[in-house]
């Protein structure tokens, strides 16, 4: 006897549909599972058996022969418990129904039977319906994840003795249903950090709205105490909410890696993700023998903080160069090859100097000139240049500190950076892959940022004597058209040239003072 259901297997950020074929024949009791499962599948057997036994099932007896089709693809993960548990109920006549065929099946098994949620449900359940299944069994935590897609009935379980009868009578269960609209609305979180309770620094506060507004990369550099930590973790809320399109991009990426919450159903704010300095290449850019996503991919849509920059491995941060550039990751593997997305706003802080404060040379206790090459020389050129603003960041004095009265609040500034992303909307309209000023190639900045005389005169100057390469010429051009749009002027003038400009600090010969 045969039977076959459907499973999945996240490849990437995608997924493929796997079929679990089991075959039945008389003969010494054995049982064969193949098709490259990994060790977690290989132990499915032993939670099916218990699980089985306590649903009021019985292990079917015989020469069973488990298959996991396509057979080259690796298949990893315990989402393939309740497939093949229905598969064995199928083939030995335990349950019979039409539905097995039309209904992609997901849950990894307790001992008691019952259903623990398993990561990719939401890529999964879009093949399901690009597949043109009309069902999706999965467990209760998963249920609020896999609704989210249109166009297929979610069915969400506590256990295997309920998949069992419902199986026997879809009228037990109803389909879930999610209203994507309410997802969205303000719910709080957003208003525990906010850039009002932020003191003084008003020329740091303006260049991270710059950098809202356009996308764009930003370091801080500033003695400790300055405030630059304070100020990374308020950028989430002064970008614009999230649409529909980037909420379920972001949350297949954290599905895949396990990261979103049981019974949560979208990823609605923007990612911060902060690893710490002493994160690996691989967690940081992503990998593994099945390469799953890293920290760049995990804040796609959102804001990856890397505090304290110079601490991290220097080749950690050169592997960051290409994903910062192309906006997506390529992990190539010996049986596969994945591509997660990378569209993030880089934002990384560091000290003026070793010892935290900013270099004088005629401070006998201060850092020397030798210590602080080698302590800038962490960080490399080519990394710099793909970080459009430059800020210096100074201690806050007593009067600001102690000022009764609050800064400017994030809801504000949201509204700024918000109408100046619509200016760049309607502009980039018809261009793939272009959202923000950020993210322009150098021909189509060439082609949008135009400059006047006086403009093109001063940043001749400024190329000259600052020494700057062609990506830094490029990067100012960018920074420039932004801040055009927050004053909602179609040409870029002398002034936006002039702004852009000093927000290239660490180019300029003559920073180690």
């Amino acid at each position: 006897m045969l039977s076959r259901v459907f499973c999945a297997s996240t490849i990437g950020v995608d997924a493929r549909l796997i079929e679990v074929e089991v075959n039945m024949s008389g003969g010494v009791p054995k049982y064969f599972l193949v098709g490259l499962p990994d060790r977690a599948v290989s132990e499915s057997k032993d939670r099916i058996d218990a699980a089985l036994k306590n649903a009021g099932a019985h292990f079917p007896r015989g020469k069973i022969t488990v298959n996991l089709a396509p057979a080259d693809l690796p298949k990893e993960g315990s989402a393939f418990d309740l497939p093949i548990a229905v598969s064995l109920l199928a083939v030995s006549g335990q349950i019979e129904t039409d539905k097995l065929g039309k209904s992609l099946i997901l849950g990894e098994l307790a001992l008691d039977g019952k259903l623990r949620p398993v990561k990719g449900v939401l890529p999964m359940t879009v093949e399901a319906r690009n597949r043109g299944l009309e069902y999706v069994l999965v467990p209760e935590k998963n249920g609020a994840e896999a609704a989210v897609v249109d166009g297929i009935r979610v069915i969400a379980f506590e256990d295997l003795q309920q998949v069992m009868e419902w199986l026997h009578d879809e009228s037990i269960l109803d389909p879930i249903r999610i209203d994507l609209k309410s997802l969205f609305h303000h719910n709080g979180e957003a208003e525990i950090l906010d850039f009002e309770d932020v003191r003084g620094q008003e020329n740091v506060k303006r260049a991270l709205e710059v950098a809202a507004a356009g996308g764009h990369n930003v370091i801080m550099v500033g003695p400790p105490g300055s405030g630059k930590t304070m100020m990374a973790r308020r950028i989430p809320t002064i970008l614009p909410p999230l649409t529909l399109d980037e909420a379920l991009e972001t949350t297949k990426i954290h599905s895949v890696a396990g990261l979103v919450e049981p019974g949560r159903s979208l990823v609605t704010n923007r990612p911060f993700r902060s690893p710490h300095h002493t994160v690996s290449d691989v967690a940081l850019v992503g990998g593994g023998s099945i390469p799953m996503p890293g920290e760049i991919s995990m804040a796609h849509n959102g804001v990856l903080f890397l505090d304290e920059l110079p601490e991290f491995k220097r080749s950690a941060l050169e592997v960051m160069r290409q994903p910062l550039e192309d906006v997506s990751v390529s992990i190539s593997r010996a049986r596969m090859s994945v591509n997660y997305p990378s569209r993030i706003m880089l934002v990384a802080s560091m000290n003026p100097s070793p010892t935290g404060d900013w270099y004088d040379p005629s401070d006998e206790h201060g850092s020397t000139n030798i210590q602080m090459q080698r302590y800038l020389s962490k960080i490399s050129g080519p990394l710099l240049d793909r970080i459009d603003l430059h800020i210096d960041v100074d201690k806050v004095g007593f009067d600001e500190l102690s000022a009764k009265s609050k800064g400017e609040s994030s809801a504000d500034i949201r509204k700024r950076v918000i109408e100046a992303r619509e200016i760049q909307d309607r502009r980039f309209m018809g261009i793939s892959g272009v959202y923000c000023n950020a993210q322009m190639n150098t021909k189509l900045a060439r082609k949008i940022c135009k400059i006047d005389e006086a403009g093109e005169t001063m940043l001749k100057k400024a190329m000259n004597s600052l020494g700057l390469s062609a990506r830094a010429f490029d990067r100012i051009l960018k920074v420039s058209r932004t801040i055009a749009d927050l004053d909602s002027c179609e040409s870029i003038l002398s002034n936006h040239i002039a702004e852009a400009i000093q927000y290239r600090s660490l180019d300029r010969e003559g920073w180690l003072g």
